[in-house]
């Protein structure tokens, strides 16, 4: 490889003021030697019959040299070769990192076990112990084995595959070491960290590093809130605990980010303000319990922002109301842009189901709103999410986005809803507004995400019911300088908003 060098520019700086630092610990050798007894491995097997022709396949543990000797043999033995690389570049781990190989069954299709590796840690003497649920899920047996390498059968006392949480239960004869849950809010980017685990089997592990990110979104789940750490986390680490210096356990190491499967420095742990409230629901109902506020919410984008007079993108658009749903209750409309829930300032859209998730059910709570080009706070009584409900719904974003009227400048077609239009494009006999007949290949409307057979229900938040009503509402935008205007569109995976430029 070859380097470029690209001259020598000169500055003249301000003298900076340095930031302080703590110094870095001597060892960590004290700080784990206390902490090692609390962490457990997590084996998890369950019973699979699969089809009666396939090789008996010896199982390994994940990691071991023989796995892959074994895999390739498989292969070959079956005709099938190794696929190699699926082409996807970086894959995050989502939580399967802790399974072992598949084990085939013989050739008379008798079953065999199925062997999951994980950690776990000691939250009570008594025998509570905390892992991930991907570890334990679907297990007929679960096993703990303590650093003494004492075996205890384990049993589940709930979990929850929304968090990636769950909770076991064994029976000592002794009370067993124990750590705490300390406050991850108060942890910083750069702090230092430890994370105890079972990598590949091996036992009690433990790797330093610090805290690189908070708030990490992995793409796993409604409430992604990670803590992200360069901490070694590698296969069988999962549901192992994230210290900070005091001891206290302030994440639940879940995912890793790797090409390999092995670390590379990107480590995710569940930060453990969250969890220790699902894993005191858990204990407590055996469930977790989620607040539910009953929206369908997207990203308000710069162009949003713009057409509806709010400046900066801050908060959560509402694209849709559950009825009779809290939000319906506390006339929430659709077209509200929620700012803020509970005295918490929502920068960014994610943000709502989370701390919805985490509010106590039937609390009522403040909740800051724009409607209308101003501010306004209402207050609001969060229910508990139904058991068929999905957590805060986010719509499809669209890209940043009478007689048949063509609106060229937009680059699409529109004409009133009629029978001939709700037989074509399968429309609810209900619904109302004004339908696209067409989008122009490279039009803007093309561009933001509108297809044919989608119908306008609004323009500016404003019914419409006609093209003039479009024509009109356009036409308005344009006379108050308007860049943009705001179009609540009806497609086939429901309300979206969609903003779209206008021209002079």
């Amino acid at each position: 490889m070859r380097f470029r060098f690209l001259g020598v520019l000169s500055f003249a700086f301000a003298a900076a003021v340095p930031a302080a630092a703590r110094p870095a610990p001597d060892s960590f050798a004290d700080l784990a030697q206390g902490l090692l007894p609390a962490v457990v491995n997590v084996s998890s097997s369950q019973t699979s019959r699969a089809s009666a022709d396939a090789p008996e396949m010896p199982v390994f543990p994940p990691g071991s040299p023989f796995e892959q000797f074994f895999h390739d043999f498989m292969n070959r033995h079956r005709g099938g070769g190794d696929n190699g690389d699926n082409g996807n570049g970086d894959n995050g781990d989502n939580g399967d990192d802790d399974q072992g190989p598949d084990a085939a069954p013989d050739q008379n299709g008798k079953p065999h076990h199925l062997q999951s590796l994980g950690s776990g840690f000691i939250i009570d003497p008594a025998g509570i112990v905390i892992t991930n649920n991907h570890v334990i899920d679907g297990a007929d047996e679960i096993t703990v084995t303590l650093q003494d390498n004492t075996t205890l059968k384990a049993t589940l006392l709930g979990h929850d595959d929304r968090w990636d949480l769950a909770i076991l239960k064994v029976n000592p004869d002794r009370p067993l070491p124990a750590v705490h849950f300390g406050d991850s809010d108060a942890s910083r980017v750069g702090d230092w960290v430890l994370a105890i685990g079972n990598p590949f089997g091996l036992g009690g592990t433990v790797t330093a590093g610090i805290v690189s990110a908070r708030g990490r979104d992995i793409q796993q789940g409604p409430y992604d809130d990670f803590i992200q750490t360069d901490a070694a986390i590698n296969k069988g680490n999962s549901g192992g605990p994230l210290f900070n210096m005091a001891g206290e356990v302030i994440g639940i190491n879940t995912a890793i980010l790797s090409p390999t499967g092995g670390s590379i420095g990107l480590g995710f742990a569940i930060p453990s303000g969250e969890a220790r409230v699902v894993i005191d629901q858990l204990r407590r109902f055996g469930r977790a319990r989620r607040g539910w506020l009953g929206v369908r919410i997207q990203q308000v984008t710069p162009d949003i922002a713009e057409s509806l007079g709010l400046k900066g993108s801050d908060g959560a658009l509402v694209a849709g109301v559950t009825t009779h749903g809290p939000a319906d209750n506390a006339h929430i409309q659709n077209g509200d842009v929620i700012l803020s829930f509970n005295g918490q300032k929502l920068h960014e859209m994610r943000t709502l189901p989370r701390v919805v998730a985490e509010t106590p059910i039937d609390s009522k709570v403040p909740l800051e709103l724009w409607r209308g080009g101003r501010r306004q706070t209402i207050e609001v009584v969060v229910a508990e999410m139904p058991e068929d409900a999905k957590p805060v719904e986010v719509a499809k974003q669209g890209k940043p986005a009478s007689q048949t009227v063509d609106l060229a400048a937009l680059g699409l077609t529109i004409a009133p809803v009629t029978d001939e239009l709700r037989t074509k494009f399968k429309l609810d006999d209900k619904q109302k507004g004004v339908v696209v007949t067409d989008v122009a290949a490279n039009g803007t409307a093309a561009d933001r995400g509108l297809k044919a057979g989608d119908v306008i229900v609004e323009v500016q938040q404003q019914p419409v019911a006609t093209p003039v009503d479009v024509q009109k509402r356009l036409t308005e935008a344009r006379d108050q300088s308007r860049k943009s205007v705001l179009l609540l569109v009806q497609g086939k995976d429901g309300m979206r908003w969609v903003p779209l430029p206008v021209k002079k």
